[in-house]
């Protein structure tokens, strides 16, 4: 069974001649463990599908499945919850809060999820080991590096151990050597089990990964696996 199953998605803004179609039609599989980048340039589709993907929005037509459960029209406190327990975020631009240490800013979404003071404080300790920052608990976003803040952001979307870690543009704030130590971490993640899904408008980050699809006008234009067109 398919991890993630999408079957003729859309999604479109407006209406009558002012309607604007950012996916059409969009069908996919993904299988657990892969490794996979869906790359486009700017307005390609990539984003919307990327929202889709992580449950942050919803489509327009289609369906979503997601461990062969229908989950296209659930609410949006179901929703939250699939993308709370199954799904770990990593943003461009960190998204980490500057008043929190690198600590309080991966412990929050623990949080969050009721888990107890002395599990998040284990969880959150091992996360930040993971990405080489345990001499880095106590420092805030604005006493790091660009790299060492994406860690911390890997490290919060990682900490409770979600099946799906989904990177958007996760190495395009970062110099060249940043953003190879943060493949590197998606390499291990996606070696430990995790399907690890990259939104990217950079090809040599595209091509890293062991299947690339392209989007296009809100369009699948390619799926390569291994650089064999499927």
């Amino acid at each position: 069974m398919p991890l993630i199953e999408l079957k003729n998605i859309s999604k479109y803004y407006g209406e009558g001649e002012n309607r604007i179609n950012a996916l059409s039609n969009v069908s996919l599989t993904i299988n657990k463990g892969e490794f996979i980048a869906i790359a486009g340039s700017s307005g390609s589709g990539k984003s919307t599908l990327m929202n889709m993907l992580g449950c942050l929005d919803i489509q327009s037509g289609g369906k979503y499945y997601l461990n062969g459960s229908d989950i296209s029209a659930l609410n949006d406190n179901k929703l939250s919850n699939i993308r709370n327990k199954e799904i770990g975020f990593i943003f461009q631009s960190f998204n980490l809060i500057p008043s929190l240490t690198a600590r309080e800013n991966v412990e929050l979404p623990l949080l969050y999820r009721g888990i107890p003071k002395n599990i998040r404080r284990e969880l959150t300790n091992h996360a930040l080991e993971k990405v080489s920052l345990k001499n880095r608990t106590e420092h805030k976003p604005a006493q790091m590096s660009g790299g060492q803040q994406q860690r911390v952001a890997i490290a919060r979307a990682i900490a409770a151990s979600p099946p799906i870690i989904l990177a958007d543009e996760p190495t395009g704030n970062l110099d060249s050597k940043c953003g190879a130590e943060v493949m590197r971490i998606l390499y291990d993640l996606n070696g430990q089990g995790k399907t690890v899904i990259i939104i990217t408008h950079d090809d040599k980050i595209a091509n890293q990964a062991a299947r690339v699809i392209r989007i296009n006008d809100g369009f699948v234009v390619s799926d390569c696996r291994n650089g064999v067109l499927s």
